[in-house]
């Protein structure tokens, strides 16, 4: 791959916060970032812990003198480098609840934004780091890493090309059985945040996982939500947040849309998958067989298409986000590297003065993370109202 960025023909600099010892998200971003050599790692502050995120530095090959106590400490030093030094952007790969304060300083520092998803704790702190982008005209992006699958994209480009014809019913799922159990008591970090309320913020599976079935679909179909009835249901005796949910979406079209996701489903990993029904023909794609899909249209044979940049059927799109030939698999972190890749187009023009897109981005950004702190919170009303239907249309929703 190239190892400069266009006009800046350069690689960015990235300085990651979280992702210490024992983490996971961290070094998931510390690789897709990378993975096209258009960007290197070069400061961190890898845990609240400073004693730890020093600690932790070796592991990433971060220089001890870009190896920061806290985030605060990174970005105020970051500032007084030189332009020759300095990073471009910040990655954000915390737990929700630190999301908003990290990316909001970084934003006002004049720092580029990776932030993993759900963007902030709640609402409110999503619609204030809104404001604070639009101010400051910096690149920033959410990483809701399926989004850059090429079959994703793939079925994106075809059904706003009309191939599918309208849209009329979406069913998209995400389901997993790791919290069966009460995990979270057994010490393990990654389940004790995820439901602990004052971390998570007010949903549990819906806000971890739901959010992503939610955001496929309307990254795929680029339908308007108008409004939604949702059920979240605590299975596990104790549980402070839901592990289970389900939500029907009525969309500005008059389409119908299903989103299902479970924490508490024996024997799932990380089943995200979605069926998308139009009135030509109908798509389905499971994550965890990401290199194929399949089109059917009735009195003919289904069709697989599969993951090739240089297959006849390919759109643009799909060509683009492909690295490897046919019948090598890519997967998980190529798409989560996709984001990472799109979002460098925009960093490099905008450190070279030039113009970029900054609400309808191919890479999911700051009006998708306030998308989804929005589904979140009216699912978790609907929920706490006996299934109410509630709006879903936020004034800052993009097509």
């Amino acid at each position: 791959m190239d190892t400069t960025n266009g006009p800046l023909n350069r690689k960015l600099r990235m300085a990651l916060v979280g992702g210490g010892q024992g983490a996971f998200i961290g070094r998931v971003h510390a690789t897709a970032a990378v993975l096209d050599n258009r960007a290197e790692l070069v400061a961190g502050a890898l845990s609240s812990d400073p004693a730890k995120a020093k600690a932790s530095a070796p592991s990433f090959d971060i220089k001890p003198d870009r190896a920061y106590g806290s985030f605060k400490e990174l970005l105020d030093s970051e500032k007084k480098l030189g332009d020759d030094k300095r990073i471009d952007f910040v990655s954000v790969a915390t737990p929700n609840h630190t999301h908003f304060e990290i990316a909001k300083a970084a934003v006002e520092a004049g720092f580029n934004v990776m932030c993993d998803k759900p963007m902030t704790f709640d609402l409110a702190q999503a619609e204030e780091l809104l404001k604070a982008v639009e101010k400051s005209g910096v690149v920033f992006a959410v990483t809701h890493n399926y989004t850059g699958n090429p079959l994703v994209r793939q079925a994106r480009e075809m059904i706003l090309g009309g191939e599918l014809g309208e849209i009329q019913a979406i069913r998209s799922n995400y389901m997993q059985g790791w919290l069966r159990t009460r995990l979270e008591t057994t010490g393990q970090k990654q389940s004790a945040w995820r439901t602990d309320p004052s971390k998570s913020g007010a949903a549990g599976c819906f806000g971890d996982i739901g959010t992503h079935a939610y955001n496929l679909a309307r990254y795929m179909t680029g339908l308007l939500p108008e409004s939604v009835s949702a059920q979240l249901k605590i299975f596990e005796p104790g549980r402070q947040l839901d592990d289970y949910g389900l939500a029907v979406i009525k969309f500005e079209n008059g389409a119908l849309g299903t989103v299902t996701a479970s924490q508490i489903s024996h024997g799932r990993e990380n089943d995200l998958f979605i069926e998308i029904d139009g009135t030509k023909g109908a798509i389905q794609w499971r994550q965890e067989n990401p290199n194929c899909m399949t089109f059917r249209q009735n009195g003919k044979p289904h069709q697989t298409y599969f993951r090739d940049g240089g297959a006849p059927f390919a759109t643009p799109l799909h060509s683009a986000s492909v690295r490897i030939p046919a019948g090598h698999p890519e997967g998980y972190l190529e798409a989560f590297a996709n984001v990472y890749r799109f979002a460098y187009d925009a960093m490099a023009l905008r450190a070279t003065g030039q113009k970029f897109e900054q609400k309808n981005s191919i890479y999911p950004n700051v009006y998708d993370g306030v998308e989804g702190m929005y589904f979140i919170q009216q699912c978790v009303n609907s929920s706490k109202d006996g299934g109410a239907w509630l709006p879903l249309k936020h004034p800052a929703a993009r097509k």
